[in-house]
Order: structure tokens, then C-alpha cells, then sequence
């Protein structure tokens, strides 16, 4: 296990690796999830298997600290992330991110371009004020107090589903509010503007049981791959690995 500060008061984002081939494969999980959880498996495939792989999971979330004075914007988390490559000595990354972890790896990839080579995006977040259904909207519409200390953690957890619920209950519960705060809040400019955007080649999943893309025809203009996975819905990795695999191969 590997740790770099990220806050200038001696918190740590953490992650493992595996040694390998550059350019390395940086694994980056979604709101309320962990890295080697979503993705260690994917990562062993033979065919992707050789590869220097860094599984890291974001602030609040795993294994890596959580303090209690830090915002978790999508910029803090992309920071973050960004303190782990330079700590690891990662240039160039191909860098795959799940759901809210594919927004935070948009925001690196703008915010510090030589760190990202090529992106895979499973579901990513690409637009602030999301469906009311999804799940950053759930945990957001609490007040922080109700959602930490007034019951909505633990309401949320028992919604959610065995999967999600897994990981989540390893997540600090003030710092998932305030991930899924700033995962509704969105950036300036959105996620979809900067991925439009970046000169680094993109692959967007979409789960073909999460229905259309919303502006799959605008992002495909951009340049984006934007690949439909057949029986797989927001848990490409779990529902179709062999498609996840393969994009993540390219």
C-alpha cells in the first residue's frame, strides 16, 4: 500500500499497485465505492494482465483518510487523485473511472492534462443535477447534519442494495454527503464540456439497461467512443466484464 498527503494537514490518499508495464492503468471507483473492490478483477485478466496498475481510492472512500474540515468537491478529489500519480510518478496514464470516479478523472484529465493519456469511462457523471433516482441525488437531498448523525446513512444503506451497501458502509458517511453534493453540483464548465473537449482519447460506457446516453450523438461528434454494453446496466464491470475488459484494452 502507497499514500501521498492531499491536504496539507497530513491527511492521505491511498492506493495499491501492481508493477508492470508503462504506461500505467489507473483504476479510479465511484461515489460510495472502492477501487480493488470494483476493479481488481478486471485488472487480472489475462489479457490486460502485465500492466502497472494502481487501484486508489479517493478521499473519505476506503482506505485512504477522511477529514472532516475537507469540502470533497470533484476538484478536491481530482487533486487528490493528482497527489497519488505525482507521489507514484505517473505521466501519460491511461486512466479508467467509474460513475462519480469518471467525473473526477475528466476534471484531472482538464486540470492536469500530462498526467492523462486516455480515459475509460463506465458511466460516468457528465452533467450536474442528475435524475432523482440516481444515487448522488438520494444522499444529497439531506442536510448534512440528518444525513451523518440523523438517521439517512443508515436509511440510505439499507435502500441501496447488498452491493453498493458493501462498499459503502466503508465510506466516511460526512464525506459521501459531501461527495454526492458536489457530484449534483457539478463543475464550471461540466464534465460533458471538458470531455468534449479533451485532445486525449476517450471511451464512454454506457449499460444498455440504463437506457440512451443522453447526448451520445454530440459526444461522438467530439471524438468520444461511445460504446453500448448489451445486458449491462450502471455496474459495467460487474454485469459485463468481458466488454469492460476489452474497452479497457482498446
Amino acid at each position: 500500500m502507497r499514500q501521498a498527503g492531499f491536504d496539507g494537514r497530513g491527511s492521505c490518499v491511498r492506493w495499491t499497485e501492481v508493477a508492470g508495464r508503462e504506461p500505467a492503468r489507473v483504476y479510479v471507483h465511484g461515489l460510495g465505492a472502492a477501487s480493488t473492490v470494483y476493479h481488481a478483477h478486471i485488472a487480472a485478466r489475462p489479457e490486460l494482465a502485465g500492466r502497472r496498475s494502481l487501484f486508489v481510492d479517493l478521499p473519505g472512500h476506503g482506505i485512504s483518510d477522511r477529514p472532516h474540515d475537507f469540502a470533497y468537491t470533484l476538484e478536491d478529489h481530482a487533486d487528490a487523485l493528482a497527489a497519488a500519480l505525482d507521489e507514484a510518478a505517473v505521466r501519460g496514464a491511461e486512466v479508467i473511472g467509474h460513475s462519480m470516479g469518471g467525473a473526477v478523472a475528466i476534471v484531472l484529465a482538464h486540470r492536469r492534462p500530462e498526467l492523462v493519456a486516455r480515459l475509460v469511462l463506465a458511466e460516468g457523471n457528465l452533467d450536474p443535477h442528475p435524475p432523482a433516482g440516481a444515487g448522488s441525488s438520494g444522499i444529497s437531498s439531506y442536510e448534512e447534519d440528518a444525513f451523518v448523525t440523523g438517521g439517512g446513512h443508515a436509511r440510505v444503506l439499507a435502500d441501496v442494495g447488498p452491493t453498493w451497501a458493501a462498499t459503502m458502509r466503508l465510506a466516511d458517511p460526512l464525506a459521501l454527503h459531501r461527495s454526492a453534493c458536489g457530484l449534483v453540483r457539478g463543475t464550471e464548465p461540466t464534465m460533458r464540456r471538458m470531455l468534449e473537449d479533451l485532445p486525449v482519447e476517450r471511451v464512454y460506457l454506457q449499460g444498455a439497461l440504463s437506457g440512451e446516453l443522453a447526448g451520445a450523438e454530440a459526444l461522438s461528434a467530439a471524438g468520444v467512443d461511445v460504446v453500448e454494453v448489451p445486458g449491462a446496466g450502471h455496474n459495467v464491470m460487474f454485469d459485463a466484464p468481458d466488454a469492460f475488459a476489452a474497452a479497457v484494452r482498446g
